[in-house]
């Protein structure tokens, strides 16, 4: 089972709560920011220095958890992390995770988790965020052309070195798990999970047993559990809401503007609150997650998100989501 911890850590009002992650010990906040948006590819145009200052809003306001990884715009998302934490000399204080196994070359995302190719990663990766070690390491999706062996040796070989501190999977299923455990302790789990993706919810259940910490992904669902988005809309194919997240098609899309709609209901019981919080506390308030990531690319967004933790949904209100979502399938 895993501890649950409550501090308090203020942004303007807000209130950060936080959770032990599984066997490693560390202290996270439930929410962590992710940077796929911030690294810029297939996401929405936004300065630089506007995506900087969403990484340091997101520490101000207690967030100690940063999701990140090469593939994210081929290490841009890694620099911009490394050069913030730099710059407010809070590398010590923050758990960052980042990842191995998917490259990003010429607007594709390819898979190798060839021993080369990873040993080339984790040089690039230690030197984008200026730090001398990863915190959690995470095969980013797993590579059928490489055996879980070679690949979790390893990573094994860079605990030991002490380049990394935790080894954790992205995107594997409760068979790969089992299988790549065998050669090394999976310690982080990174699935995606949100209102309008719960293919993963048995396999999160199964690794929150052994003890593992579970950071789900896609929390948001994109963007769709924002309300910000009520009409469907043709996205360019290299944009993430129309390559991966295919919710924002038909037939999925009506179906879930109408949990939109219940979410709309429940904001209007607590006074207007953005639909993205009620999103981010459905997801936390599962015992089985510890720290849900949540992507922004502005200051306004983080603070945003971050003030869910102000408030929490009531059983009620959590059945009346679930019933509705049940609907989705």
């Amino acid at each position: 089972m895993q501890i649950k911890s409550c501090l308090l850590c203020f942004c303007g009002k807000e209130t950060m709560r936080y959770k032990t992650l599984g066997m490693t010990g560390l202290k996270v906040s439930e929410m962590a920011l992710g940077t796929w948006g911030i690294g810029g590819a297939g996401w929405d145009d936004v300065p630089v220095e506007k995506r900087q200052d969403a990484i340091k809003a997101a520490v101000e306001c207690g967030i100690n958890f940063i999701d990140t990884a090469p593939a994210y715009n081929a290490g841009v998302a890694e620099r911009h992390v490394g050069q913030v934490l730099s710059d407010m000399k809070m590398r010590e204080k923050v758990v960052i995770s980042t990842k191995c196994g998917t490259k990003y070359v010429d607007g594709k995302y390819i898979r190798t988790c060839k021993s080369d190719d990873i040993k080339r990663q984790i040089v690039e990766s230690l030197d984008n965020l200026k730090s001398d070690y990863i915190d959690i390491y995470l095969i980013h999706w797993p590579d059928p052309e490489v055996p879980f062996e070679e690949t979790m040796k390893l990573l094994e070989s860079f605990k030991d070195q002490k380049l990394i501190r935790h080894i954790g999977v992205s995107n594997f299923d409760k068979t790969q798990m089992e299988q790549a455990s065998q050669f090394a302790p999976i310690e982080v789990f990174q699935p995606q999970y949100s209102m309008v993706a719960r293919d993963n919810e048995a396999t999160i259940k199964w690794a929150y047993a052994h003890n593992i910490g579970v950071m789900s992904y896609g929390s948001l669902g994109g963007g769709i559990l924002t309300g910000k988005i009520r009409e469907p809309k043709v996205y360019a194919p290299n944009d993430n809401r129309s390559r991966f997240y295919k919710h924002f098609q038909e037939p999925m899309f009506s179906k879930v503007m109408k949990v939109v709609d219940v979410m709309d209901e429940i904001s209007a019981q607590h006074h207007d609150v953005p639909l993205s919080q009620i999103a981010i506390n459905w997801a936390t308030q599962k015992e089985f997650i510890t720290s849900s990531i949540v992507g922004a690319q502005s200051r306004k967004n983080v603070e945003e998100n971050a003030a869910a933790f102000d408030w929490s949904l009531s059983d009620e209100e959590m059945a009346k989501l679930d019933r509705q979502i049940e609907k989705l399938q």
